[in-house]
């Protein structure tokens, strides 16, 4: 392992542990925004959040099928097609004994393993996908890298579930989809990354300006409604 790979799971496991401790950071559902990612090699990874469930397939067929602990309504799983970008082993008790690193454009997101066997099948993580220890050993050792993993669900959340406020320090695919929003309105310049910085948040206060709402920068359901996202 050379240098820069060092340095890039240093950071990963630095930022993790962060939102670990602090507690921020059907067919899957895209925006013209999100990445659509192309079927590559042999293996494919599925996960359902609703039904706690990851999924491995082999040249279309399911081979293995487990059970997972996915993050929580305030800290989503990311919805989506990504890729496996990096493999790591001994993170931590935390992250248990291996990491599959996902190309999550605005934050470090993987499926691991865990010292907390209780939380699987939970929404209980702050957005990674949890295996029990056996099972993400098993996992690691199976799947490549590049391998495609596609996380089903819609961006905004479960059906059951409004759409979360959203405002300056979030991330997450609820985040890109308003900045495309905004974007295609007039409102925002910068890159859809799914961080809201401050050129989000100009972008909603000069949208909420325009609409004659309150200039609170946060993406609320008055927002949601203007375009088209919550009935």
């Amino acid at each position: 392992m050379d240098r820069n790979i060092h340095k890039y799971a240093f950071s990963m496991m630095a930022l993790c542990l962060a939102l670990f401790w602090t507690g921020h950071t059907a067919a899957a559902f895209a925006e013209p925004s999100l990445p659509i990612v192309a079927d590559e090699g042999e293996y494919a990874i599925e996960v359902y959040p609703v039904k706690h469930r990851l999924v491995v397939k082999k040249k279309g067929q399911i081979i293995k099928k487990y059970a997972v602990a996915v993050g929580n309504p305030s800290t989503p799983t990311p919805i989506g097609e990504y890729k496996v970008v990096y493999k790591g082993k001994n993170w931590g008790p935390a992250f248990g004994p291996r990491w599959l690193g996902l190309n999550v454009p605005w934050g470090i997101y993987g499926i691991h393993g865990t010292n907390r066997s209780y939380s699987i099948g939970q929404h209980a993580s702050h957005g990674c996908i949890r295996m029990n220890n056996a099972n993400v050993l098993e996992l690691y050792d199976m799947i490549p890298l590049g391998t495609k993993v596609t996380i089903y669900g819609h961006v905004l959340g479960e059906p059951q579930q409004n759409p979360r406020d959203l405002a300056e320090g979030d991330i997450g695919g609820d985040v890109q989809l308003i900045q495309s929003r905004l974007k295609s309105a007039g409102f925002f310049e910068g890159p859809c990354d799914g961080r809201f910085g401050p050129g989000t948040s100009a972008a909603v206060r000069k949208f909420q300006r325009d609409h004659q709402m309150r200039q609170d920068g946060v993406v609320s359901r008055k927002i949601y409604e203007e375009f088209g996202l919550w009935e």
